[in-house]
């Protein structure tokens, strides 16, 4: 991968060595080609901008890399469905990335932990995955948000106190007819 094209979320570790105890800081500001999460949902948008505090140590089976990630998110509340921006995320991870040849390398299955690939860790993944799993699953706009009458479909804020639908059993309708025909008289 050239110099020039290579993504601003691959960091090189060649600075770093391959001895263990060394360590480096990296701080970095990338944008998201994609969103991070579930979109329409909540997310990180795409084109965000996300901060990287990175700690990058050599150890005996690779590079441990530690950080924390800080990004706006957008979504729509779970109950209302208003739309919920503004809010940020802040999501800390840590990953091994496996030297090539190492002991972990081969007695891991290529899923179970990442590897260095030309001396380069990819952090975009990580990143995706802590802050997928950071994101509320049921995001809300406040925490106690009335969410929509499930009648009319309107806001239950917006809505007085003593808003309500008058609900007839089926089963009596008949009845509720012929007796207000009857008093209408």
């Amino acid at each position: 991968m050239s110099e020039q094209r290579r993504s601003p979320w691959v960091i090189d570790t060649r600075e770093l060595g391959r001895r263990p105890g060394l360590s480096r800081e990296v701080h970095r500001v990338v944008h998201t080609q994609d969103p991070l999460g579930v979109e329409g949902v909540i997310a990180v948008p795409k084109d965000a901008r996300v901060e990287l505090d990175v700690l990058l140590e050599s150890v005996v089976e690779g590079v441990l890399v530690s950080g924390t990630a800080y990004a706006p998110i957008e979504g729509e509340c779970s109950r209302c469905l208003d739309p919920i921006a503004g809010g940020d995320v802040e999501v800390e991870f840590t990953e091994l990335f496996a030297y090539p040849d190492s002991a972990t390398e081969q007695t891991t299955d290529e899923d179970e932990i990442a590897r260095l690939v030309d001396d380069l860790v990819d952090l975009e993944p990580v990143v995706r995955d802590a802050t997928v799993l950071a994101l509320p699953s049921v995001p809300l706009c406040t925490p106690d948000c009335a969410g929509l009458c499930p009648d009319c479909g309107r806001k239950w804020a917006d809505l007085g106190p003593d808003h309500r639908h008058e609900t007839i059993d089926p089963r009596w309708a008949a009845l509720t007819e012929r007796f207000s025909t009857d008093r209408d008289d």
